[in-house]
This record gives structure tokens, sequence and C-alpha cells, in this order.
């Protein structure tokens, strides 16, 4: 059988053909139609020469924009000739993104920033245009059987790796396949990471005693095996089945694979279970998912009061903007700054420390052969964290002004006196859990990263404006639960860091430009406030349809429920 050619179906030997100047003998004879003959010919050889030319054009086309990529990217860059008194002078041009100039941008911006601080009103007052907004609310309950829980079919086991909302995407997740199995589900068991170097267990976090109650007409939930099923183990819950299952598997992988087992042994085990369920899943299944992560999990005694305590505080705080205020989870820690390999104006120093921290964390992943880090296409690739000066440009230039409130969820920050004073300069106004919380409030956290995280991730779901900075599970997780609480509307800022990174690199731009950008770049997270979940999309950051109702909807729903009564 012959192979198939997407240029045709014929096959050749590979030869040109021949050309037609050469395929008839030219006429000798002087006469009219020999001259015609030969002025036809020269006119089909110059059109097949000119296609065969276009057809190298169109060859070298991909060439023309992998080199042209490469130039805005930053992997070239040309050099500028010049004649200086006789002498020839190169100035080299450095790509786009390969210099860190925001300094020198706020230098020119801040005189505009503080003349506008005065007699302005906060769009923290009005951020959210609410004309557009469809209202949403909880249905939790609307596709979740209320049938009685049938026999169990054994006990199910995983092991929630990673941090804090890492862990919470796990168990979720346990808690849709416990219930897609029918199985009861063992309180999952906290793996100490590397990186986070958390050594909390389950209900260290988060409330054990009312994860069981909420979950009990849908998911049977025990702290710990039986001892009788744990014996049939010698006693070792290593010995128990650890079944390795694909990420994003979907229902039926577990309905054919995990159930059989299940029933055979009585308890299986999956570690580490971390993205093992598909996105795109049932909907009885979705409600599973819903329930766990916005009604059942919630943080254990300890945290809850302490952060509602940090609440409280942040709106007296922003008594000038009616108790409203700005979070924003800002990714630039050193371990942060090192991974992406961005560049922040620290010169030799910065780049030995840099590389202290990626092989300390990474070890030898960033020096493998043929690994070239190019901080400068990064930058412009959007990949580079912001830093606390650039996000608090972009702030000021949205039109929050130095009344507003700001809370900032981090770790330690990476140089951080250096890199927070313009922040500050900015806000006055800054708040971190250090300065919410007393040292010795503080004090039972110290060394957890997770029950920290914990925290952060309640004063931020709590303000009028999220802000995004890097992504990860922290943001996405934060900004599905303020869509659940706030009617489907995610109030969060999601900025464009190309766009960010293009604006940051000249130091001649005016305010009144940057201003507009800044602006435009508020106007369209607000229209991204409400969207509904895509299939490939993940429910935690979209809950809409799964696990919200259109207000509408929910009207409909309460009456029937009204009549049956």
């Amino acid at each position: 059988m012959h192979g198939y050619s997407r240029l045709g179906t014929a096959r050749s030997s590979g030869s040109p053909p021949s050309s037609p100047r050469f395929r008839h003998g030219r006429s000798k004879s002087g006469s009219g139609r020999g001259s015609k003959q030969s002025i036809v010919e020269k006119v089909i050889f110059i059109l097949i020469s000119a296609v065969f030319r276009r057809r190298g054009v169109l060859l070298l086309a991909p060439l023309l924009y992998i080199s042209g990529m490469l130039l805005y990217m930053g992997s070239v860059s040309f050099d500028v000739v010049s004649l200086k008194n006789g002498v020839v002078v190169v100035h080299k041009h450095p790509p786009p993104g390969s210099v860190y100039r925001s300094p020198q941008v706020f230098e020119k911006l801040w005189r505009f920033m503080e003349a506008e601080s005065n007699g302005t009103e906060n769009v923290l007052i009005s951020v959210w245009n609410s004309k557009v907004h469809q209202v949403w609310k909880p249905c939790v309950y609307k596709d979740i059987s209320k049938a009685e829980l049938p026999k169990s079919n054994g006990f199910f086991i995983i092991e929630a790796n990673g941090g804090l909302n890492q862990q919470r995407l796990s168990i979720c997740d346990a808690v849709a396949v416990a219930g897609l199995l029918n199985a009861t589900l063992v309180i999952p068991i906290f793996h100490l990471n590397s990186v986070w170097r958390d050594s909390s267990n389950f209900k260290d976090i988060f409330d054990e005693e009312f994860f069981i109650h909420t979950l009990r007409n849908q998911v049977n939930v025990v702290r710990e095996l039986p001892e009788d099923v744990l014996q049939r183990f010698d006693n070792n819950i290593s010995k128990i089945v650890n079944l390795r299952v694909k990420a994003w598997s979907s229902p039926t992988y577990y309905l054919h694979k995990v159930l059989p087992k299940l029933v055979e042994m009585g308890a299986v085990r999956i570690a580490p279970f971390s993205n093992r369920l598909a996105h795109a899943v049932p909907s009885s299944v979705q409600g599973l998912r819903c329930l766990a992560n916005f009604e059942a999990l919630r943080f254990s005694e300890p945290i809850k009061r302490l952060a509602e305590k940090m609440v409280d505080r942040m709106i007296k705080k922003s008594y000038q903007s009616d108790g409203k205020y700005v979070s924003v989870h800002l990714r630039f820690e050193e371990d942060m700054v090192a991974f992406s390999c961005c560049e922040y104006g620290g010169g030799e120093e910065e780049k030995h420390e840099m590389d202290i921290a990626r092989e300390r964390s990474w070890r030898g992943k960033f020096r493998r052969r043929g690994r070239v880090i190019r901080p400068g296409a990064n930058r412009v690739d959007g990949k580079c964290p912001l830093t606390p000066l650039e996000v608090g440009m972009m702030l000021r230039g949205m039109g929050f002004d130095k009344t507003t409130s700001v809370y900032v969820a981090a770790g330690k920050i990476y140089k951080t006196e250096k890199h927070m004073a313009p922040l500050k300069q900015m806000f006055p106004r800054l708040e971190t859990k250090d300065t919410l919380a007393s040292p010795e409030e503080l004090a039972p956290f110290k060394g957890h990263s997770s029950r920290l995280a914990a925290l952060d991730y309640t004063v931020c779901l709590y303000s009028e404006v999220f802000v995004t900075t890097q992504g990860g599970n922290f943001p996405h997780f934060l900004t599905g639960h303020r869509r659940y609480l706030f009617g489907g509307h995610a109030k969060t800022i999601k900025p464009d860091k190309r766009k960010l990174a293009l604006l940051f690199d000249n130091p001649n731009i005016r305010w009144e430009d940057f201003k507009r950008q800044m602006r435009d770049m508020l106007r369209h997270s607000d229209q991204k406030g409400i969207e509904t979940r895509k299939p490939s999309g993940s429910l935690y950051t979209f809950p809409m349809p799964d696990c919200m109702c259109k207000q509408a909807e929910q009207r409909v729903k309460t009456l029937i429920i009204q009549q049956d009564v």
C-alpha cells in the first residue's frame, strides 16, 4: 500500500520537471509562428520561475517567524553603530525585558501619583460595576442524591501532598471519588513536603468534626481505619495496596480499575493523590466536590478565631473607604524569584544568591545540558513575578489612592526592606499578618506554613478587591471561593503581565498613558469577574454552574420546596 502525501497521490521520481524551454526544438525558420511560440515559452518560463521563487519564500517563512520571535523575546539583539569624532562607536541595544527598569518608571511617575492623590475619589468605593453582573447563589445540593447511603464497598485512603491548597484539592477530589465508589473515606494523611516543611495534620488545619458531620449524608468519613481492618494488613497501613492512578483519570477508570480492587481487598490506598480526577465528571460527582470545598472544609478553631480577628482589624483600619480594603497575593519570596530565572537589577550579588537558592531547592535542574536561562524572554512572556514596586504602580494607576488599606499575603519577601519600601511609600496603610497580629498570637502558627497560609487566605477572602500576581493554587482556590461568596463575581484583579512588562520597560511613558492602560486592565478584570466553567476548567476556580444557580433559578427552587412543605 502506498503512503499518502498531502501534496497529492501520484508518485514521482523526485526529479523536477524539465524546463519548457527545452521541450521543443527552437524554430530556425524565423517564421511568425516560431516567433510567437518562442514568446509564449518565455512567458511560461517566467511564470514557473516565479512560482518556484515564491515557494522558496514560503519555505523560509517559518525561519523568518522564529528569528522575529527570538529578536522580540530577547534572545538576539543588534548593535547600533555610530561615528563619533571619526571613531566607530558600538552601542549595545538591550533586548526588551532584559533590564529591570521599573524603578526608573516609578521615579518619573511618582510626582504625578502624589499630585493626583489630592481631591480625587478613591476607586475602591465603587470599583466593581454592578450593572454588568448576574447574581448567582450557592446551590451545592442540587445534584446530590438524598437517598440513604448503601453499605460501603471498603475503605479509601489517600495521601495529600504540597501546600495548603494542593492539600485542599486532594481532599475534595478524594470526597468525590469516595462517593463515586461508595467507599468510606479515611481522613486524609498529609505528606511532609520537602518544600513546605509543615508537619501539620488534617485536624491542625481543618475542623475535622465539622467535615465529617457535613458529609455524613453523602460520604462516610472516619478518622482512622478500624482495628480489625488494620490487623488484616499486619497493623501497617503501608501494606495496603497502593494503586498507581494516572493524573486526571476519568470516573470510568475508577469504576473499572479501582472499584474491583476495593471490593476484593476491603481497602485501597492512592499516594500521592494529587490531580488524580478529571475536571469533566458527571454532575453528581461535581456536586460532591462543591460540597467538600465550599461547605465541609472550614479551618480549625485556632485558625478561624485569629483569622476573624485579623479581618475585623483590617475593616476598622479601612474606615476612610467604608471598611473596604485591597488584598494582594505577592509571590516574591526568594525561592519564587530563583525559580522564575528573572533578574531584578541586583547584579552579580543577586545572580550568586539565586544560583545558590536554585541549587538548594532544585538540585541540578537548572544546570542541565542544553538549558538556557533567558531572563528577558521570561519577562516579556509574563512569567516573572511582579515586584512590590510594580504592584504598587499598577494599583495607583488603576485609581487606588494612598488612603487605601492594603493587606499583603506573602511569605518572606526577597530583600524585604529594599523591595517593600516603595510599596509602603505608595500605600502607607499597608498591613501583613505580622502587623495585624501580635507575636504572641502568631506564636502557635510559626514554623507551620500551611497554618500561616490559612490566615492569609481568610483575610484575602473577605477583601473588597483581591489581586493575584503569579498564579498557583492559592489564587485559583481563592478566586473560586470569592465567586461562591459574592454572587458569582470574583472581585479579583488578574493583571496582564505581558502588557505590564512592556509598560515597565519604558522609562519615558507618560502618566496619562500609563493610567489609561491600567484602567483598561481593571475594566477587563471586572468583565471577567463572572465566568462560568468551561469543559477543561476547574470547578474550584469556576463554581458556576456546578455549585451555583442564577438567582431566578434559585427562586424557582425555593418556591418548589415551599410547596412541597
